[in-house]
């Protein structure tokens, strides 16, 4: 496997992942600077999700017109020029444009740099490539908030985003050097209605969403958007069913592996975007510690993340996918509901060795379900998998966010008391039932499912092959 070039990905993947929380610690000095509230520059938060979920459905169609390394290098530059504006904004308005090119970029780069990684990897190195990829997606969130307070505080906030042009330049560079040409095609017209319906409702529920747990704005409106979603999202389920060529193929869920690997994943990342969210306000709201100390400690499941990419082809070939996604997702939700057992007394080495271990587990869950949504399709078919994926994937983890908000808000409301540790323990119980629900749609998979990509024979089918000898 040419492992220079899932490392290119995966850095450009860490930038865009990281640059999607970093301003979230820096949200303050921005908004002094820029003359606004911190308030209202939530939205450039929620910008930069609805620039997402608007042109990520069509990043397949345009990875296949023209060519996924050339999408896959202008989406870089399209990310940097963003950054540029949001250094050089004077206000508000203008920030809130800037966050919405970036995402532009960002949308085209994550789904279209894992197409590049699955059509120039052979499937028994998939996992492994995987493995890197996953990695900044992972760590990326954790570092974001500690970097960009430390930024803040001893430059300036507009390093945040300057910091991404040399590192985009080296991409753009790098990526044109190594990354392989692929073949275009042409003749594929873009399903105009689709990516209309698509976009508004996944734009539509991921802002709502994303207002109802950072309300920058009334929670009606959060609430209103997020059913605008759910009914274009009807109605593309209806247009997808007579289109000839539709943007997003659903067809592909008749496959058993890209089904379970798809609605598993959604469950899994409730967690996955609820506890980066939760738990920095628990050790700072209710344990009193400075946010340096708390993005610090947060920072320790990337010690995991980064330990499992040694081990995730060994682990797969052994177990299989159906085995190791469901201790996975059993054991990353269990370690979710142990952060509901801290206290303010509780010695830091135990927190981290907790959190160690769920840094491990949800990237040995990501990894691994992540192949498995590639493990038996067709090449043809990967733009599209592609795409749906990285959808369901903004749609899951906005939903984590505000379902972990919600519950604080809750708990708040019922009990008349400030937040306080009660209300995240709460919310750490309830989201760590849900994600364990991400264990289910795995259940009904054959042992062998996904064996091209995991290389493991369950002792049934060595037996049979054995008999066929003799």
């Amino acid at each position: 496997m040419n492992r220079t070039l899932p490392l290119i990905l995966a850095v450009a993947l860490f930038m865009e992942q990281m640059d999607s929380t970093v301003i979230a610690t820096s949200l303050p000095a921005i908004a002094e600077d820029i003359g606004t509230s911190p308030v209202a520059l939530k939205l450039a938060l929620t910008t930069y999700l609805v620039a997402l979920a608007i042109f990520i459905p069509i990043s397949g169609w345009m990875a296949d017109r023209f060519g996924a390394k050339r999408i896959f290098r202008i989406a870089i530059g399209v990310f940097v020029l963003g950054s540029i504006a949001c250094a050089a904004s004077g206000s508000l308005g203008a920030f809130v444009l800037s966050r919405f090119l970036q995402g532009m970029g960002g949308a085209m780069m994550t789904p279209v740099g894992r197409l590049v990684l699955v059509r120039a990897t052979s499937k028994e190195h998939l996992v492994s490539a995987m493995a890197l990829l996953t990695i900044p997606a992972l760590i990326g969130p954790l570092v974001g908030p500690p970097l960009g307070g430390f930024i803040t505080t001893f430059f300036s906030w507009h390093w945040i985003f300057l910091i991404n042009v040399p590192i985009g330049l080296v991409g753009i560079w790098f990526s044109g050097r190594v990354l392989p040409e692929f073949e275009t095609q042409a003749h594929k017209r873009v399903d105009f209605i689709g990516f209309l319906l698509s976009a508004l409702a996944a734009a539509g529920i991921v802002f709502g969403l994303s207002v109802v747990s950072l309300p920058a704005l009334p929670p009606a409106v959060g609430i209103t958007t997020t059913i605008v979603g759910l009914v274009c999202g009807v109605l593309y389920l209806r247009h997808a069913r007579r289109a000839a060529n539709p943007l997003l193929d659903l067809k592909l869920f008749r496959n058993p592996a890209f089904r379970s690997a798809i609605a598993g994943g959604s469950l899994f990342r409730i967690g996955a975007g609820a506890v980066p969210f939760l738990l920095p306000l628990m050790f700072q709201i209710g344990f009193g510690m400075t946010p340096f100390q708390s993005g610090m400690l947060t920072f320790a499941s990337a010690f995991g993340a980064i330990s499992l990419k040694f081990m995730a082809r060994s682990t797969l070939k052994l177990a299989g996918f159906r085995l190791v996604l469901i201790v996975a997702a059993i054991g990353g939700s269990a370690l979710i509901g142990a952060n509901a057992l801290f206290t303010a007394e509780t010695p830091a080495p135990v927190i981290i060795a907790v959190l160690v271990a769920a840094g491990f587990m949800r990237s040995l869950f990501f990894t691994s379900a992540n192949a498995l949504v590639f493990a038996d399709i067709g090449e043809e078919e990967a733009s599209q998998a592609t795409a749906i994926s990285a959808v369901s994937q903004q749609i899951s983890i906005a939903l984590g966010v505000a379902i972990g908000g919600g519950i604080l808000e809750a708990t708040t409301h019922i009990t008349g008391a400030p937040l306080g540790v009660g209300a995240f323990v709460n919310a750490f119980v309830i989201v760590a039932l849900l994600t364990s629900l991400a264990a289910l749609p795995f259940l009904k998979l054959p042992p062998d499912a996904g064996s091209s990509v995991s290389g493991h024979r369950p002792r049934r089918v060595v037996a049979e092959e054995e008999a066929a000898t003799v």
